[in-house]
């Protein structure tokens, strides 16, 4: 190969050495530029709350060394730490009274017991047995009048000599249905005793109704019972909730100083951030035009677009020619980068 074009080679790889490490350098400073943006911008935009004071409290934020939010809390007025003290001594009294409350409703739970279970005996007869009962026992109770009542009338009959008295009896002629003839005072007697037996059916269905309906009402009212039991043990707690409510608010007006602070910082890390922001799209432009200005390596654009040039390269080999030059040496880097040559003349004296 030609010389003119070896050492036109070797120019060439130089120049693209160099145009690599100008490119690399400039990527570098680029990069640090946007990283150091970046960061501008993040602390720029970093959430700092700050300590505020009301009349309720104070509150209070801690940071690391390096500014970062580490803890945050509030102080409450004397003023209103004497108040939360009063109502959470009241809290604990509302809740001892809450634990007590099982114990002094537990005979209305035991009260609803029993309604239920003598409810359940009322409503163990149907309304039909209870009006049959009722027939039983109202003719039981009337019975030793009734018969009373016929000995003394069977007794006037005989002595008056209306014994066999008879009346009303029919001979059943064309077919109809003959019918006996009866003592009528015994029939006054005995239409009166059908009749009051009508009545007493007539009061013993309302009796088995009537049975029914207060069987059911004794589960009502056990039922009103049972609830008023859970009602009271749960209004018991309602003093305690109260108290430690009325605690709670007061805690509250003391988060004021820190819900403020935090509002603030959150306010002012927005701000931060849109100036951030404006920081960061500057640094990055500015890292980019950095970039563009250092990237090009002048004397490496120069030998890479030269030396490759056949021109170039031939009018080289020319001047190698015409001094009949012959390299000897070609001395490269320790990493291979080509960085000199020398070379004797015909007299042999060094020409680099």
């Amino acid at each position: 190969m030609p010389w003119g074009a070896i050492i036109g080679g070797g120019l060439g790889l130089l120049g693209s050495s160099m145009m690599a490490d100008a490119n690399r350098s400039a990527g570098e400073q680029s990069a640090q530029s946007q990283l150091e943006a970046a960061r501008i911008a993040a602390d720029a935009a970093r959430f700092r709350p700050v300590g505020v004071t009301t009349g309720f409290g104070a509150s209070q934020f801690g940071f690391d060394p390096s500014g970062n939010l580490t803890s945050a809390g509030y102080t409450l007025s004397p003023e209103l730490q004497a108040q939360r003290n009063r109502l959470m001594s009241l809290s604990s009294m509302g809740l001892t009274q809450a634990e007590q409350a099982p114990t002094a409703y537990a005979p209305l739970g035991q009260a609803a017991q029993g309604l239920f279970g003598l409810g359940l005996k009322y409503l163990a007869q149907t309304p039909e047995q209870v009006a049959q009962q009722y027939m039983q026992q109202q003719q039981a109770l009337r019975a030793p009048g009734r018969e009373q009542q016929l000995a003394q009338l069977q007794n006037r009959m005989f002595q008056t000599g209306r014994g066999g008295l008879s009346v009303g009896g029919t001979s059943g002629a064309g077919g109809g249905v003959a019918l006996g003839a009866t003592n009528p005072e015994l029939q006054a007697y005995y239409n009166a005793l059908a009749q009051e037996d009508a009545q007493l059916a007539a009061q013993a269905q309302q009796a088995g109704q009537q049975q029914l309906a207060f069987g059911t009402s004794l589960f009502g009212t056990g039922s009103s019972l049972l609830g008023g039991m859970y009602g009271g043990q749960v209004a018991a707690l309602s003093p305690y909730t109260s108290y430690l409510g009325g605690a709670g608010t007061v805690e509250q007006l003391g988060q004021q100083g820190l819900e403020i602070g935090s509002a603030l910082g959150g306010r002012s890390a927005t701000a931060g951030a849109n100036v951030g922001q404006s920081l960061l799209y500057g640094g990055l432009g500015a890292a980019k035009t950095l970039q563009t200005a250092q990237s090009p390596s002048i004397l490496g654009t120069f030998l890479n677009q030269t030396a490759t040039r056949p021109e170039f390269q031939a009018g080289l080999q020319s001047a190698i020619d015409r001094y009949n030059f012959k390299p000897t040496v070609m001395d490269f880097s320790p990493t291979g980068e080509y960085y000199g040559w020398s070379g004797m003349s015909p007299t042999g004296q060094g020409l680099f």
